[in-house]
């Protein structure tokens, strides 16, 4: 069979056109992919970091949390302690008024609450006991009397030779004798407690009263009163209790871990539920030597200025004490502590808007800041107020402190 070759050539001819255009496609579509520009706006990077520790916030965010900065603090730290206690009357001005006598109450003089100078007349009790007492006294003051003028007679009769030596001695031993009793019966009047000026009286007018005063042993306030008239009183009866209240005692107890903070002298300050805004000062004027065993804890006593007569015994009231328990340390307020996957961390403003969250060793608590061991330098910005929504983005956001 055969071929007409004219016929051929074009054939040919549109393969190799063929050919040439399709490398030139080919050449133009690479040269298009070459300059065509990369769309950089197509990946968004995430505004919370996956560095470790670091959390970047938008301006929006900062705005909604509204986040509160404090610096890292480097020096003396004050240990602000308090302690429960209660108002107690000063132990040194305060007396029991009893009667060492039995007897029936005659009159009431004073009442509860009445201010009471030195010597002041309480109540009046008339004691038979008592009559019986100074019936013994004029008794032995008569025979005292009598072997006086014995011994005077015979000394007279001794020098005119009319009596011996013997009976000069004899009367002379009845006197002293006499004497004796009368030291004895008085002693005995002011063992139940005569005093001087009706001794004198009994001597002075030799008449038996049996009353029984019972007087304000210095001035002071009544604050106690168990007694009636009529009523017979015996003698372990308390029936007055007079006290000065012009200063007072704060007794409390200090728990163990913080005697440490605790010395004699301290000035400190004591506030009473009845006077909330009211800020009394007083000085630590005893502390225990033991602890007690049941409760760990030692009895700390704390003298208080009362002149304006504000505090009352046994107000509840609170005992604060500052002192410096280190000269030089690094802190941070407690509100800026958070709880950590490895222990506790706080939040260091590295930039505006960025935060590490950064694990800290803590020391111990001074109120309202706690002592750093370790994690923070100072003058480090730390996030206070609103730290506890950082770590719930940091957890939401898987960021792992840094160390």
């Amino acid at each position: 069979m055969g071929y007409n070759r004219p016929n051929q050539r074009p054939t040919k001819f549109l393969a190799r056109a063929i050919c040439s255009l399709t490398t030139c496609v080919i050449i133009t579509v690479g040269i298009a992919c070459e300059n065509k520009p990369s769309d950089t706006s197509t990946v968004k990077p995430d505004s919370h970091s996956a560095q470790s520790g670091l959390l970047r916030l938008t301006p929006e965010e900062l705005s909604r949390m509204q986040l509160e900065l404090v610096p890292v603090t480097h020096g003396q730290l004050l240990s602000h302690r308090e302690f429960p206690a209660t108002v107690q009357a000063n132990q040194n001005e305060l007396a029991e008024v009893t009667t060492l006598i039995r007897g029936r109450v005659v009159k009431v003089h004073v009442d509860v609450g009445q201010d009471v100078k030195k010597g002041a007349l309480l109540a009046m009790l008339h004691s038979v006991d008592l009559g019986v007492a100074e019936g013994d006294y004029l008794k032995a003051g008569a025979r005292l009397h009598e072997a006086e003028l014995a011994h005077l007679r015979a000394k007279d009769l001794y020098e005119n030779k009319a009596v011996s030596l013997a009976e000069l001695q004899r009367r002379e031993a009845a006197m002293k004798t006499a004497r004796a009793e009368v030291r004895e019966a008085k002693n005995r009047l002011q063992l139940l407690g005569v005093p001087p000026e009706e001794i004198d009286r009994l001597d002075r007018e030799l008449t038996i009263k049996a009353d029984m005063p019972l007087r304000a042993p210095f001035d002071g306030r009544v604050i106690t009163r168990n007694i009636t008239r009529g009523e017979v009183v015996e003698t372990e009866q308390k029936l007055f209790t007079v006290a000065n209240l012009t200063d007072v005692w704060v007794i409390g107890n200090v728990p163990e871990k913080d005697v440490r903070f605790i010395r004699k002298d301290q000035k400190v300050t004591v506030v009473v539920a009845a006077y909330p805004h009211a800020i009394f000062g007083g000085t630590i004027t005893y502390l225990g030597d033991v602890l007690d065993p049941a409760t760990r804890t030692m009895s700390l006593r704390v003298t208080v200025p009362n002149s304006d007569r504000l505090l009352k015994p046994e107000m509840f009231a609170i005992i604060s004490v500052l002192a410096i328990s280190s000269p030089d340390v690094l802190s941070v307020p407690l509100e800026a502590v958070q709880d950590g996957p490895v222990g506790k961390m706080v939040f260091v403003q590295r930039e505006a808007g960025t935060f590490e969250a950064r694990t800290v060793k803590l020391g111990n608590e001074e109120g309202d800041v706690v002592r750093v061991l370790e994690g923070v330098t100072t003058g480090e910005q730390v996030v206070t107020k609103g730290s506890f929504a950082l770590k719930s983005e940091m957890e939401r956001h898987k960021i792992e402190p840094s160390l």
